[in-house]
Order: C-alpha cells, then sequence, then structure tokens
C-alpha cells in the first residue's frame, strides 16, 4: 500500500513481530502485524494481550530502563477491529506513566493480527541526554521539536530544527569548547583563536577559524565536532529526499550528544585531577 502525505504507514512487513516490540521500539503512526494480539480466557474469550514492557523511566528513583506493567482493565475482544487504550506503569518507582492509544485488528483465528500505534505518552524514544538539554541552551524546545520528527522519520523536519539550533547555539556551543580548553591548558593562540570564532558572526568562518584549535579530548572519531556538523548543515535542505535529510539530522544529533558527553567527561577529569593533587600536596606539607 503506497503512503500519501499525513497518512499512516499502512504497509505490514511480512514477519510477525511480538505485541512488547512493537509497544517498544515502533514509532507513531505505523501499522505492523503481531503474532500475539489476543489470548483467551478459561470460557474461551479473546482479550488484548498487554505483555510487560522494558521502557525508559525519568524519575529520580530509576533513572534508566525498567519494567512496566499494565494497569487498565482486561480488554475484550469480541469484535474484529477496535480502538485500544492502553496505560502502563513502573514497576519500580510505581510513579512513571506510558500510555499507548492503538487501533487493533485480529485474525480470524488464531492469536495474531495488526496494530496501529495511533500515538503515545510520553513521546516515542530514547530520552535526550541532559548534557545535550544544557548544551542547545535557550532553542531547547526547537531541538525537542526535532528529535520528535526524527523519532517519527520525518526528515526534512528534523533537519530543518537541528540547524536552526546548531546555527543559533553557536556560541553557546564554542564556550564549552572554550570551557575544556581553559580546564587543559590549551595554548594561548588555541584560547585566542576559539574567542575570535566566538566573535565572528558566519558560522561557516567561525568554523574555519577553529579547524585545528579543538582540544583533543573533544575530537569525535579523530574529527573537529565542527567541521562534522558544519558538513552536514552544509548539505541544501530542498535538494535532499527526506530519507537523505534523515540521515543528516540524525548524523548532526549524534555528533552533538558526543561533543556534550565528551565536554562533560573533560571537565570532570579535570576536576577529579586537580582534587586529587590539592589532596596530596596538602599531605606532603603536613
Amino acid at each position: 500500500m503506497t503512503k500519501t502525505d499525513g497518512e499512516a504507514d499502512t504497509e505490514t512487513p511480512d514477519e510477525p513481530i511480538l505485541l512488547a516490540e512493537f509497544l517498544e521500539s515502533v514509532p507513531p503512526a505505523t501499522f505492523r502485524t503481531v503474532s500475539d494480539l489476543i489470548y483467551y480466557d478459561n470460557q474461551g474469550h479473546p482479550k488484548f494481550h498487554t505483555p510487560d514492557l522494558q521502557l525508559h523511566c525519568g524519575s529520580e528513583s530509576c533513572g534508566g530502563t525498567r519494567f512496566f506493567h499494565a494497569t487498565s482493565d482486561v480488554i475484550h475482544f469480541g469484535v474484529k477491529s477496535q480502538e485500544v487504550f492502553l496505560r502502563y506503569q513502573c514497576r519500580n518507582c510505581k510513579r512513571t506513566l506510558k500510555i499507548f492509544p492503538l487501533f487493533a485488528h485480529k485474525e480470524e483465528s488464531g492469536r495474531g493480527g495488526t496494530v496501529l500505534k495511533l500515538g503515545e505518552w510520553p513521546v516515542f524514544g530514547p530520552p535526550t541526554p541532559a548534557r545535550l538539554v544544557s548544551l542547545v541552551g535557550a532553542d531547547r524546545d526547537a531541538f525537542l521539536k526535532g528529535r520528535r520528527a526524527e523519532n517519527q522519520g520525518l526528515g526534512v523536519g528534523a533537519f530543518a530544527y537541528y540547524r536552526r539550533v546548531v546555527e543559533n547555539q553557536k556560541n553557546r556551543i564554542l564556550d564549552e569548547i572554550i570551557r575544556v580548553a581553559e580546564k587543559t591548558n590549551a595554548k594561548g593562540d588555541v584560547l585566542e583563536t576559539l574567542k575570535a570564532a566566538k566573535a565572528e558572526t558566519q558560522f561557516s568562518k567561525a568554523v574555519e577559524m577553529v579547524r585545528n584549535a579543538i582540544p583533543e579530548s573533544l575530537l569525535v572519531g579523530g574529527h573537529n565536532p565542527l567541521i562534522l556538523l558544519h558538513s552536514a548543515l552544509s548539505e541544501g535542505l530542498h535538494a535532499q529526499s527526506d530519507e537523505d535529510c534523515l540521515a543528516l539530522a540524525t548524523s548532526i544529533r549524534v555528533v552533538l550528544q558526543e561533543l556534550s558527553e565528551r565536554a562533560a567527561i573533560a571537565l570532570k577529569d579535570h576536576a577529579e585531577l586537580t582534587s586529587a593533587v590539592s589532596r596530596l600536596m596538602q599531605r606532603k606539607q603536613s
């Protein structure tokens, strides 16, 4: 079946998947064939299957992947097709919720069927690390909109949001690089170059200025992260297919995330080293 703009992806792969995998891993607005859509009670009545799920729980007591169990009432499946509303709760903290509105169609016989994920809340996709949110600063909302677009396979939208974030937050990104350079005792000319790039209004010129002025600890795969970002941003938005834009958008996010993590590690390592040296010097003097 061919999908038009604004319509759900109604192509159903030949190979069925488990309902748990569908709920955990498939983005909204997607049809999939599942092998365990229903089960039968002791009287032989079909009921909607609600398997335990492994999802991210962002509560303070969890902060990672945890098991979630269904808290919805038992759903009777007496008709061929029906809307289903699933409510899940974290087994560990018992506070975090996950909600799935679905449209399900069961097979004539057996336990399988097809399911359309109408949506989910909180939104689909892995959580955005706090360090990355901090790096994008005032453009947090734009970045998260880009993240949602990326999760839904909307390449042009994701690319447009990420490009705006990077260009708007050029100085904030450079500030983070300067912090690392200062903490790691970079040469004076390196710091001067980084600060001069911050004063440059054109992103492309700023990137060229710092081509060889990035602390080694911030290199991503051995490459200057700003050059990687500029390379992705230089691709013409309207000259690319949605699939190409999606690949570029994902690359931009991954590089930004890696940069934020490397900066945090470099600053933490420096702070720990300074503290260790201080403690040893104090013992030596006592």
